[in-house]
């Protein structure tokens, strides 16, 4: 399997490794065929995320794909934080092999799951908001589908 040097580079030399202390929010996925696990934590100030760290155990790839997303969403707002696709990550680490895209999505993911539970506990949401939201979660955790992405045996 041939990686960029983007992706090599963030995978020996990832950024953002780590917790914060009293984070804003916390997203935790994890994927049950490939066996990656990845929790992103991050800092809001002012509607602005201010730092970003992550903790990833799982191939290359997984960690890469969250040391970019950290990067990507530092100093961007919220919303532009839940705007960042899992294609903006692959395209940032100048690409991933086919049956490693899915871990881009865990890192999408992540970033989705963290941003819900800051406006969750900033009291950001509606009730209906809060278990429609966790509902979706809790499905996607159950399903063995991988958000569409083949991958290999």
């Amino acid at each position: 399997m041939i990686y960029s040097e983007k992706v090599m580079d963030h995978f020996m030399n990832p950024r953002n490794v780590g917790e914060i202390e009293n984070p804003s929010g916390v997203g935790y996925v994890g994927n049950p065929k490939c066996g990656d696990i990845m929790q992103m934590f991050i800092k809001v100030e002012n509607d602005i995320i201010v730092d970003a760290k992550f903790k990833t155990f799982g191939c290359g790839a997984a960690i890469a794909s969250s040391s970019m997303a950290t990067e990507l969403i530092i100093g961007k707002s919220i919303d532009e934080a839940m705007a960042l696709s899992n294609k903006a990550v692959v395209d940032a680490l100048d690409g991933l092999p086919p049956t490693k895209v899915h871990c881009s999505v865990l890192a999408e993911d992540a970033i989705e799951r963290a941003v819900f539970d800051y406006r969750k506990k900033m009291g950001l949401l509606s009730q209906q908001e809060i278990e429609e939201t966790q509902a979706r979660f809790d499905a996607e955790d159950a399903s063995d589908e991988d958000h569409g992405v083949e991958l290999d045996a």
